[in-house]
């Protein structure tokens, strides 16, 4: 694959853990787990692999701040408020729902030194954009990040990342992986299609319909495969993403992700987020209990992140019972 400009910001590679008691515990395939929540930056997670090619564009388009979108409780705007420190750069950051007390990650953010503003979900693109132009005119040069980190140039840190568990081997013969702006997934299908891997790659939606996300990304990874040189089409029926599993709505934690935090917590001492691993162990778990793998399968969950959602007061409640018989 064809290198791309990138600025230093992850600890790489990141560990492949095996989970010898999981595996026991449900009685199903062979476990085990890609640890990006150690990438390092700001408690790490899987969009500072994505930072790293965007922060590289920016700096390259001699930006001097990074403005960008997503939740109340967002990971990627805690690792890009990170990044910006880290760079020096300044940093907007729009997020989207109610001001709330800071904890979790919009306390991380406040610390980071953020500009921090407000909106909702459906205004969220305008705000945004709206931000971004301002920043201009008051005499910045600001780089847009999309939502998630999520277009081709922070997606393809994933084909990258598919490299980095190929070498890592031996190659899993199936990836979960939590799917939501789609550029996780979209990275490591246009990886798997490069590097001919022979897996499959399940992504676990935590609040679209596969009909929403299937078609985003299949052609996120073929832009990704356009920017690294080696173009190709990939159908939407290759995009495998299971809307099963989206509970009571985004951010919302459910008696299935409770359990799964709690399962994961107490049998391998590995903590998940209440928003996006939480959701995607749930859904892992279900298929296993249903037989969806073979028990000599290699399964192997991709750990997105999101640790300091843990500490967010919109979640102590529900987590408090996590634990508890």
């Amino acid at each position: 694959m064809k290198a791309l400009p990138r600025v230093a910001l992850a600890l790489l590679p990141t560990p492949i853990q095996r989970l010898p008691r999981l595996t026991e515990l449900l009685a199903g395939p062979q476990l085990s787990v890609k640890r990006d929540d150690q990438t390092g930056l700001a408690f790490g997670g899987n969009k500072t692999r994505k930072l790293e090619t965007l922060c590289a564009a920016a700096l390259a388009e001699g930006a001097d701040m990074l403005v960008t979108t997503g939740s109340v409780q967002s990971n990627h705007c805690r690792q890009t408020a990170a990044a910006a420190a880290y760079l020096g750069l300044g940093c907007t950051l729009v997020l989207v729902g109610d001001e709330t007390p800071d904890s979790g990650n919009l306390l991380l953010d406040i610390l980071f030194g953020a500009d921090l503003r407000w909106t909702s979900k459906g205004q969220r693109d305008s705000v945004l954009q709206i931000a971004f132009e301002e920043t201009k005119a008051a005499g910045r040069r600001p780089y847009l990040i999309p939502y998630g980190g999520s277009n081709p140039t922070g997606a393809a840190a994933y084909a990258f990342a598919l490299k980095e568990v190929i070498d890592q081997g031996p190659s899993p013969d199936w990836i979960v992986v939590a799917t939501s702006s789609g550029g996780t997934q979209a990275g490591l299908l246009a990886g798997a299609r490069m590097l001919n891997y022979r897996g499959r790659i399940i992504g676990i939606s935590v609040d679209e319909s596969h009909s929403e996300l299937g078609p985003r990304i299949a052609s996120l990874s073929e832009q990704v495969a356009v920017l690294l040189d080696e173009e190709f089409s990939m159908p939407e029926s290759s995009v495998w993403v299971n809307d099963d599993y989206l509970g009571q709505g985004y951010a919302i934690l459910g008696d299935a992700e409770g359990e799964a935090i709690r399962v994961f917590a107490q049998s391998e001492g590995l903590l998940l987020d209440p928003v996006y691993t939480g959701r995607a162990a749930a859904g892992l778990i279900d298929l296993i209990r249903k037989g969806f793998f073979d028990k000599k399968d290699e399964v192997l969950f991709w750990h997105t992140g999101g640790t300091p959602a843990l500490f967010a007061n919109a979640f102590q409640k529900d987590l408090a019972k996590v634990g508890r018989p």
